[in-house]
C-alpha cells in the first residue's frame, strides 16, 4: 500500500534554502525508500503549454511514491486532466532573497572559489563588481521591476499575467497557497518548517530534524552559504521595499498562515523576530499579530482533508 499522499512536488523558490532541503531529501529518500525526482534544469521556470503538458506527463509517470523538485512556477495538473499532487515550498524575506541571489550570481558560495565563474561565465567584470547600491539607486534592470517580482510567480502559476507585478498575480498566488499547497514555510523558521513536514509527511520527512541538526550535515550546509554579501544603504533598502511591495504582502500573508498552522499543532517557536540592524530596517505594516487558537477542527481530520484535495 502506497503511503499517501504518494505524489509530492517541491517547486523550490531560488535562494530560499532549497539546496539545504535537497541535501536533506537525498538522505531521506535513501532512508525511507521514496523516489526523489530532481531536475537538471535550473533556469527555466516559465513553460509553454506544450512544455507544461510534457513535464506533467513525465512527473505523473514517475514511480510512486515520489517527491519531484525543480525551480518551476506552479503547474496546474488538473488543467491537463491529471491528478493534482500535494505541493510544498519555502520562502524568505524578499529583500534578503534578492541580496542572496545578487551576490551568489557574482561570487558563488563556499563550495568552490571559481564556481561563480562557471555559473555566470559571460558576466563582464564591471557587472560582476557592480556595487549593489549603484544597481538599486541608478535603476539597473537587475535591481528594478519586474526582475524583483520573483517569489509570487512560483505560486501564481504559468499564466502570462503571473509575471506582471500587481494585485491579480498576488491574489491568484494566495488562492493557490490555500487550495494546492500542504505547507509553505518560512526560511527564517526552518526548524519549525521541518517539524511540520515531519508531522504532515512522515513517509518522506521522518527524522528530518535530527538529520538537519547533525554536525556532519551542518558542515555540508555551510558550504552553500553565499559569500561576499554586503548590506545596501538604508536608502537603497527602502527603495527595494517599495519596489517589492507585492512580494512583501505575499510574504506576510504566508507568514501569517504559517504561524496559524504552528499554533494549530502546538508548536511554540523559540524563534522571535530579531531586532534588525538599524541600517537594515524594513517597515512591516502587514506584520501579523499572534495567531488565535482554533480548536474547532480535529487535527487528523484536517490533514486527511488536505491529502484528499
Amino acid at each position: 500500500v502506497l503511503p499517501f499522499p504518494s505524489q509530492v512536488i517541491y517547486n523550490r523558490v531560488g535562494k530560499c534554502g532549497s539546496r539545504t532541503v535537497v541535501l536533506l531529501l537525498r538522505i531521506l529518500s535513501e532512508k525511507h525508500g521514496f523516489n526523489l525526482v530532481t531536475s537538471d534544469i535550473h533556469n527555466k521556470t516559465r513553460l509553454t503549454e506544450n512544455e507544461q503538458m510534457e513535464l506533467i506527463k513525465n512527473i505523473s509517470t514517475a514511480e510512486q511514491p515520489y517527491l519531484f523538485t525543480r525551480h518551476v512556477h506552479f503547474l496546474n495538473f488538473s488543467r491537463f486532466g491529471g491528478d493534482q499532487p500535494v505541493y510544498i515550498n519555502i520562502i524568505r524575506d524578499p529583500v534578503n532573497r534578492f541580496l542572496s541571489n545578487y551576490f551568489f550570481r557574482r561570487f558563488g558560495d563556499w563550495r568552490g572559489e571559481q564556481n561563480h565563474m562557471i555559473r555566470t561565465p559571460s558576466m563582464r567584470q564591471e557587472e560582476r563588481y557592480l556595487d549593489v547600491n549603484v544597481c538599486i539607486l541608478e535603476n539597473y534592470p537587475e535591481c528594478s521591476n519586474p526582475k524583483l517580482f520573483y517569489i509570487i510567480p512560483y505560486f501564481c502559476g504559468q499564466h502570462p499575467r503571473c509575471r506582471e507585478p500587481g494585485e491579480w498575480a498576488l491574489e491568484r498566488a494566495k488562492l493557490n497557497v490555500n487550495e494546492n499547497f500542504l505547507l509553505v514555510g518560512i526560511l527564517e523558521e526552518l526548524e519549525d518548517v521541518l517539524l511540520l513536514l515531519e508531522r504532515f509527511l512522515p513517509h518522506y520527512f521522518k527524522d528530518v530534524l535530527s538529520i538537519y541538526k547533525n554536525p556532519e550535515h551542518r558542515k555540508l550546509g555551510n558550504l552553500t552559504v553565499t559569500v561576499k554579501k554586503t548590506i545596501p544603504s538604508p536608502e537603497a533598502i527602502q527603495i527595494l521595499y517599495q519596489r517589492m511591495r507585492y512580494e512583501y504582502e505575499f510574504y506576510y500573508y504566508v507568514k501569517e498562515q504559517f504561524h496559524l498552522l504552528k499554533r494549530k499543532f502546538g508548536l511554540k517557536s523559540h524563534v522571535t523576530n530579531p531586532h534588525p540592524r538599524r541600517e537594515f530596517f524594513i517597515p512591516s505594516p502587514l506584520e501579523t499579530e499572534e495567531p488565535i487558537d482554533d480548536e474547532e477542527e480535529d487535527d487528523e481530520k484536517w490533514l486527511e482533508d488536505i491529502y484528499k484535495r
